[in-house]
């Protein structure tokens, strides 16, 4: 390699000769290799040129990777952004809504509910139309005078009806309609009784009438026309009845009377509701007047009766009098 020389030092211009060699020089320039590496780009690896080292399902695979992976950071962008939006104005996450479990309850037992009307509903329409529970027996109880032929007859239920179909109030109505009858009490019994139970009148007091002796019960009703049990007491009054004032009034001392004073009395007399009077078997009478303090004049009685005499006299229980 030569070296041009250097110029003097006088100020003088170089030599163009000089210059010109040096730059045509081809040991100062640079190779075509050279100028090619630093003038090019390096190679690129997908260059087709190149060989394909992945298949197309490979290839295929990857960018779906690519394209969920760039969703998902876009996702995250948005999720993130909307955070910050919220801590900005003051307000928390927002958490879905659950439905409380009061209301999930309530609907279950709603559905259940349901369920179990339906099959009761059911039910009662078998049982209401068809015969598998129908009365096939009819059971009397409580009777001593009458007959339980004579209360079937007016009970007049039909045998072999669904129990569900007989109605127990129409029955007991019928039964109750006989004189000597007090109450009726109709009561069905699964899969096929009819049970009706029965309180007859008892007779309290008797009034002689032209066709015979009439028993009352201790509500006034005329029930029976037949002789009397032994010792009861005969009432006289003017038109006994349970809607006569005076009888009802009689009725009522009776009634409250002890069994031991009671079974004494052989006749109540009442012409009105403040002279009631009680005659023993003995002959000895008891003044009672009004039905007032009914309960205290019954007590009175009882103790006095203990003593000798013909004529008690009970109508104010705080002075009672023997005579």
């Amino acid at each position: 390699m030569t070296v041009p020389p250097e110029p003097a030092a006088t100020g003088a211009d170089p030599d163009p000769d000089l210059v010109a060699e040096s730059a045509a020089d081809p040991a100062t320039e640079p190779s075509a290799a050279e100028t090619a590496t630093a003038g090019e780009p390096d190679a690129d690896p997908a260059d087709p040129a190149e060989p394909d080292l992945e298949g197309p399902r490979r290839r295929a695979r990857r960018e779906r990777e690519e394209r969920r992976a760039a969703q998902a950071r876009a996702m995250a962008i948005e999720q993130a952004r909307r955070e910050a939006k919220r801590r900005a104005q003051g307000r928390t996450e927002e958490k879905p809504k659950q439905a409380p479990r009061g209301v999930i309850r309530g609907l279950k037992v709603l559905m259940w509910t349901a369920v179990l009307a339906v099959v009761v509903v059911g039910v009662g329409l078998l049982l209401y139309f068809t015969p598998i529970m129908s009365a096939r027996e009819t059971v009397v109880t409580g009777l001593t005078a009458l007959s339980e032929d004579e209360v079937r007859q007016v009970a007049a239920v039909a045998e072999g009806t669904p129990l569900l179909q007989i109605d127990t109030d129409a029955v007991a109505e019928r039964v109750a309609s006989i004189r000597r009858v007090a109450s009726a009490r109709v009561q069905r019994e699964y899969p096929s009784t009819l049970r009706i139970t029965v309180a007859e009148r008892v007779p309290v007091v008797v009034k002689d009438y032209p066709d015979g002796p009439h028993l009352f019960d201790r509500d006034g009703v005329d029930f029976v026309t037949a002789p009397p049990p032994p010792g009861l007491p005969y009432i006289d009054t003017e038109t006994p009845g349970p809607r006569d004032p005076a009888t009802l009034a009689g009725l009522q001392v009776l009634t409250s009377l002890p069994p031991e004073v009671s079974g004494q009395v052989s006749r109540v007399e009442a012409p009105s509701v403040a002279a009631i009077t009680l005659v023993l078997f003995d002959g000895r009478k008891v003044v009672w007047g009004t039905t007032d303090r009914t309960q205290e004049k019954a007590l009175k009685l009882a103790a006095l009766l203990t003593q000798p005499g013909q004529t008690y006299d009970v109508s104010s229980p705080d002075l009672p009098t023997v005579k």
